[in-house]
């Protein structure tokens, strides 16, 4: 009996913390949906868009071109001994644009953006600073989760660009100019496979990533406990979810994107 209540009391816990973060994502995207734009919104928005995209770019254009190196690798011998040195170019492209891009730039910004998100919001409820927000007639959703939350919808598909790029350029050094696979064939198969449908692919699972992890990361925040160690757990607990949203948003989103083009375009392979 008391293993099932302890199950019933975690059950209970979890379903509170389920509809406690979908109430905090509601008051959140109403705020946004109702609040007139100032001047002052503005500035804090401008600061996390710095913060969100510009210093995260650099460690996101390198991650992508080493993610394109490290396919190469794996996949030139294979490709090379049956054949197909062609369709690897194909392969290559279309995995880092479909899947390898969207996810490991959202990993990444959950570790650099994520944590000090939530280390930063941590720390002002721990110190009190947010009820001091509250006490002079401010929203602090408005001040602080909103514009976090909009600086990471709108450069999460901007920094996917740029981790993609990377990666096919990385690819194609790896393959043409490391491992002597021929540049024509390499260039003509990854042209004719990619189109417009697996650059959208990536970039819509982008802008869901990040606003998954924005909003993990500012509930977290918002709802940690006294102390440091409450602060360094919130950020261990943001992390944590940030990226089992991820893998779980990535399989969803696989699902009905690829049924949405099949039934688009029909049935087609990676290498056309």
């Amino acid at each position: 009996m008391q293993v099932l209540a302890n199950f019933g009391r975690g059950a209970m816990a979890w379903l509170e913390l389920f509809g406690d973060f979908w109430r905090f994502t509601a008051q959140t995207y109403l705020v946004i949906l109702t609040s007139r734009i100032r001047l002052r919104f503005v500035r804090l928005l401008t600061a996390q868009m710095y913060e969100i995209g510009t210093r995260s770019l650099p460690v996101v254009m390198v991650t992508g071109m080493f993610v394109g190196m490290v396919l190469a690798v794996q996949a030139v011998v294979q490709f090379k001994n049956a054949g197909l040195e062609g369709p690897l170019g194909a392969v290559v492209n279309l995995s880092v644009l479909r899947e390898l891009g969207p996810v490991l730039t959202a990993v990444l910004l959950a570790g650099r953006v994520g944590g000090s998100i939530t280390a930063e919001l941590g720390t002002m409820r721990v110190t009190e600073q947010i009820e001091a927000l509250r006490a002079m007639g401010s929203n602090p959703i408005r001040h602080l989760v909103a514009p976090r939350l909009l600086a990471c919808l709108i450069l999460g598909p901007f920094l996917v660009v740029y981790a993609n790029l990377m990666g096919i350029v990385g690819g194609y050094y790896v393959s043409v100019g490391i491992y002597g696979v021929n540049q024509s064939l390499y260039l003509s198969h990854a042209a004719a496979s990619i189109e417009m449908f697996d650059i959208s692919m990536g970039l819509i699972k982008s802008f869901l990533f990040s606003g998954a992890i924005a909003q993990i990361c500012c509930h977290k925040a918002f709802r940690c406990k006294p102390g440091a160690a409450g602060v360094g757990r919130a950020c261990t607990e943001a992390f944590v979810a940030s990226c089992m949203s991820i893998l779980m948003l990535d399989f969803f989103l696989n699902v009905v994107l690829t049924s949405i083009y099949q039934a688009m375009y029909g049935v087609k392979g990676l290498i056309g």
